[in-house]
């Protein structure tokens, strides 16, 4: 596909999968395209050690009014989900209160969640297209994904959204405790189970190979990624961003001219847009994960599966396991302490046991770049020509192939794919 209009110099901050993604869909178009990213390779910062799950039918809001008030015992339950530094910060603070107003907000949690699902069905398309073009090995599969139930609780829960995804046209299952055992032959733990709701049509990856692979196959077609710099500001008018200022890895500083800019800097998306008279309130919430080969195959996920007991994702990653875990609230702080690690193994115990010796496992920790109100910030900036793709929370990975193609719309002047209405830069200050 080409560009309908001339062919622009399109500078893409940000190397990560979002970022990658849409320097392909931008190149694809015909358009001229520089990635800056500060770390030595892609997908080195959020996207290294997430889930790895492709989610396309389980994307939510993080304002989810019915989780506010099971959150807070959470906070102080040895191995609930949820942790927040005492005290918090004044910006965890802020992030909070902000959080709390759009929960509160009537019908905002359920406009925003349709949105989000929609742009989910179409990052899938996106995806499938994607992979078949350029072949890339990130151990994906589209297998499926199960929310497992725990309680009877649960189970109501999952036929309320079961009953969502069918109107939307987004094929689920509810499966009973046989079901489930039959589709995960592995889960022989002693976790309670009541059921499970099978997302059919989602997918796995890893998504720090397939950012590394999108990479190479991107410089191959045209691509020029500068690894080890640092964008440090925008240079603009009152219309127009005309210039970047870099700084490279021996701290000279270096300017770069531009036709326009996407800003896909994850949590650090913010200090390059403020100055323009936007801000976005992007917080860095934690998680950590374990990644380890497995020991005995046969007793391992076949997919991925989210054990709502614990709030821990485990998926299968060819012949290893990644297990996720944990929203914390702890500005940008990366200590990886032994609890947390701790309840991420007992969650993989309690489902399949022996399937992997997790005391050896690689361990990370990484910031999800979560807006207060949940769904990503795609859209135009406050220039012409300044884009902005970020933003994604949990679910950047996800969602990565379908806002690259719709903000690549967006510069092209096309009508995206997917309605941006509840993705708009501008909505935190109205």
């Amino acid at each position: 596909m080409e560009t309908e209009g001339p062919p622009m110099n399109v500078v893409v901050v940000g190397g990560g999968v979002v970022g990658m993604t849409t320097a392909y869909e931008l190149n694809r178009r015909g358009h001229r395209v520089t990635v800056l990213e500060r770390h030595g390779v892609a997908g080195n910062e959020t996207s290294k050690g997430n889930a790895a799950q492709r989610s396309y039918a389980v994307v939510y809001p993080w304002a989810d009014p019915a989780m506010v008030f099971k959150a807070l015992p959470w906070i102080f339950k040895q191995d609930g989900p949820l942790k927040l530094r005492m005290p918090p910060s004044v910006e965890t603070l802020r992030f909070m209160l902000a959080t709390l107003r759009y929960a509160w907000s009537p019908g905002l949690f359920g406009l925003n969640r349709r949105a989000m699902l929609r742009l989910g069905s179409h990052s899938r398309e996106r995806f499938l297209a994607l992979e078949q073009e350029l072949g890339l090995a990130f151990d994906g599969a589209h297998q499926g994904l199960l929310h497992l139930a725990s309680t009877p609780e649960a189970m109501d829960h999952y036929r309320e959204t079961h009953a969502l995804l069918a109107e939307l046209g987004i094929p689920s299952r509810l499966l009973t405790p046989a079901q489930v055992l039959e589709a995960e032959p592995g889960m022989v733990g002693d976790g309670p189970l009541y059921g499970a709701l099978s997302y059919d049509t989602d997918g796995t990856g890893d998504c720090h190979l397939f950012s590394r692979e999108l990479a190479t196959a991107c410089e191959k077609k045209g691509v020029k990624i500068r690894y080890h710099v640092e964008a440090e500001k925008l240079i603009a008018d009152a219309r127009n961003v005309t210039a970047i200022t870099l700084r490279t890895d021996d701290g000279a500083l270096e300017t770069l001219d531009v036709d326009a800019v996407v800003v896909s800097a994850g949590c650090w998306s913010n200090h390059l847009v403020a100055p323009l008279g936007l801000e976005l309130p992007i917080y860095p919430v934690k998680g950590y994960s374990l990644t380890v080969a497995l020991k005995d195959p046969g007793r391992a996920p076949t997919s991925t599966i989210h054990d709502d007991n614990f709030k821990v994702v485990s998926t299968r990653l060819g012949n290893r396991l990644r297990a996720t875990g944990f929203v914390e609230l702890n500005d940008f702080n990366r200590d990886i302490p032994g609890a947390r690690l701790a309840t991420i193994r007992k969650s993989v115990e309690s489902r399949f046991p022996g399937c992997a010796d997790l005391q050896s496992a690689e361990t990370w920790t990484g910031f999800r770049p979560m807006t207060p109100d949940g769904p990503a910030i795609i859209g135009r900036g406050p220039r012409d020509n300044l884009y902005l793709n970020t933003g994604h929370g949990t679910f950047g990975w996800t969602l990565s192939a379908g806002s690259a193609d719709v903000i690549a719309q967006v510069i092209d002047g096309e009508e995206p794919a997917v309605c941006l209405d509840a993705f708009r830069p501008g909505r935190f200050r109205e």
